[in-house]
């Protein structure tokens, strides 16, 4: 029995009727979910971006508000991920039995678990797109690679999906979920380039940095947005990939323990 819970995922395209159906249901409520999912990184990019970049110089060879877009744009891929993975994940799975349902169709524990990794992903894809827009609104990027920064978005999604999944399925409750907030989330805002180069942390601080996904997220991010290629991209993709997949195997793993208690 226990090999079971480590086995490979057997994946299908039955999770697109699962995709389908999240996306039937945010569709309701679209506008407030992306106001909401969009108003904080864009109060942080103006807020800091005039405020706090009027007292300073360049940094990174850019205005501090560019400088701060990239890494605004990582964080709210990032955001948006999360709080699908681990709140409206959490709440389909525990609270309204949506998977219960969904698991007495011909439908795997493997295809729900991808289809909820993929339907987070693409709230960050809508994140990022839509920060990207207020970006070129402002003016402050209209670097044809910039438009990469989309589907980097939708990759930022994948990865952050996979790591809250785990968290998901240890969670006894919605509160547990301020502990992966308050000591994982938070702590590779500040960490990971977002509002300063990962170069002015302490020597320590920057190898536990230069291991954390975000990190590679905004070093991607960055560049493109100055309409340049980044150093090391498939360095960058590949750790992303790797957390991606990881992640996803780890909470599959635990989701097939938890719901066959």
């Amino acid at each position: 029995m226990n090999g079971h819970f480590y086995s490979l995922p057997h994946l299908s395209l039955r999770f697109l009727p699962i995709w389908r159906r999240h996306w039937l249901v945010w569709r309701k409520v679209a506008a407030p979910s992306i106001l909401g999912h969009l108003a904080d990184p864009v109060i942080y990019m103006l807020g800091l971006g005039y405020g706090l970049g009027s007292l300073l110089p360049e940094m990174g060879g850019m205005p501090y508000i560019n400088f701060l877009a990239a890494g605004t744009l990582c964080y709210s891929a990032m955001n948006s991920a999360s709080f699908e993975a681990l709140y409206s994940g959490f709440s389909r799975m525990h609270e309204q039995r949506t998977w219960e349902a969904i698991l007495n169709t011909p439908v795997s524990l493997d295809d729900v678990v991808l289809a909820e990794m993929l339907w987070a992903a693409s709230k960050a894809l809508m994140s990022g797109a839509a920060v990207l827009l207020v970006i070129w609104l402002l003016g402050l990027s209209h670097a044809p690679l910039s438009l990469w920064m989309i589907p980097l978005s939708l990759l930022i999604g994948l990865t952050f999906a996979a790591i809250g999944l785990i968290v998901t399925a240890l969670a006894p409750a919605y509160d547990f979920f301020m502990y992966y907030f308050t000591l994982v989330i938070t702590p590779m805002m500040l960490l990971c380039g977002v509002f300063f180069p990962v170069t002015q942390l302490p020597p320590g601080l920057q190898m536990l940095a230069g291991g954390l996904p975000l990190t590679h997220a905004v070093e991607l991010a960055r560049p493109l947005m100055s309409g340049s290629v980044p150093p090391q991209a498939l360095l960058h993709i590949a750790v992303l990939l790797g957390y991606t997949a990881c992640g996803f195997y780890l909470s599959l793993v635990l989701f097939r323990r938890r719901l066959s208690r």
